[in-house]
């Protein structure tokens, strides 16, 4: 991406999605189609509806949390399996903390494809679909386009 291009970062801005920037692009565009979906489904409900389905996303397991449980089922698999079976089982432990380092550090992992696949979603995307049905739902309709900080300034 060209330098002009880029949005100008400030205090405000959350930092980019790294799961999306190294999740395939047809796996973003099919997970941003389904959402989109979902939010032309719901733009027709009613109220409560639409807040039965923002509770089901405040309940949706995000990417993370998959990792995560995966990390510990293979993890302890890797251990049981050492332990009664072969030493050798004992790699699979030290390879998941491997993939948790380099998810830690780069936001990639060998799962991350898979899961995305799946179509497992980044916590942004979640959130971004809940504030857009919680915008349908009328729940920002009494919040002032100026923020408290521009109130203070003038």
């Amino acid at each position: 991406m060209r330098a002009g291009l880029q949005t100008p970062h400030n205090d405000f801005e959350a930092p980019p999605d790294r799961v999306r920037a190294h999740s395939n692009r047809q796996q973003n565009q099919r997970i941003d189609a389904q959402t989109q979906q979902c939010l032309e489904r719901y733009a027709t409900e009613d109220r409560e509806a639409i807040s039965r389905h923002v509770d089901a996303l405040d309940r949706e397991w995000d990417v993370e949390r998959y990792l995560q449980m995966n990390a510990g089922l293979v993890s302890l698999s890797g251990v049981v399996l050492g332990a009664m079976v072969s030493r050798r089982f004992l790699v699979l432990p030290a390879a998941v903390f491997g993939f948790f380092f380099q998810h830690a550090t780069q936001g990639w992992c060998p799962p991350l494809p898979v899961f995305r696949q799946m179509g497992v979603r980044t916590r942004r995307e979640i959130n971004r679909e809940k504030f857009a049905l919680k915008a349908l739902r009328g729940d920002f309709e009494h919040v002032s386009p100026q923020s408290p900080t521009d109130q203070r300034e003038r």
